[in-house]
C-alpha cells in the first residue's frame, strides 16, 4: 500500500526556516516522482516543487530560491527546507507521488499529476 506521511511543520516567525519530511512506505521514491504542495485557506492547492529521478527537480517562481527539495533514498523520504519563511506561506503543506511511468508528459507542479496524497502538515508563519 503507497503511504506519504508529512512530518516538520509548525509555528515560526517570518523570516525564519522549516525542514518538511514526507515519509515514503509501500513503494521506493526511485521509481516515483515526489512534490510538495500547499493549501491555504480559501485557496487553491499550489504546485511548490517536484523530485523525480528520471526528471530532476524543478520549483514554483513563487518559491524558488528560497525553498529546496532533496531526497534520502536509504530513509525513502522527500524533504522541503522552507528558508526566509512569510506570513504568505502559511498554509496546510502536502506531498504527493505518481509512478514515474506515468509522468511522461506531466508538469508535476499540478495536483492532477500525482495519484497519492499524503495527510498534510499545518505550517504557520507569523509576523
Amino acid at each position: 500500500e503507497v503511504q506519504l506521511v508529512e512530518s516538520g511543520g509548525g509555528l515560526v516567525q517570518a523570516g525564519g526556516s522549516l525542514r518538511l519530511s514526507c515519509a515514503a512506505s509501500g513503494f521506493s521514491i526511485d521509481d516515483y516522482a515526489i512534490g510538495w504542495f500547499r493549501q491555504a485557506p480559501g485557496k487553491e492547492r499550489e504546485g511548490l516543487a517536484y523530485i523525480s529521478s528520471r526528471d530532476g527537480s524543478d520549483y514554483a517562481d513563487s518559491v524558488k530560491g528560497r525553498f529546496t527539495i532533496s531526497s534520502n533514498n536509504a530513509k525513502n523520504t522527500v524533504y522541503l527546507q522552507m528558508n526566509s519563511l512569510k506570513p504568505e506561506d502559511t498554509a496546510v503543506y502536502y506531498c504527493a507521488a505518481d509512478p514515474i511511468v506515468s509522468t511522461i508528459f506531466k508538469a508535476l507542479l499540478f495536483e492532477d499529476d500525482y495519484a497519492y496524497w499524503g495527510q498534510g502538515t499545518q505550517v504557520t508563519v507569523s509576523s
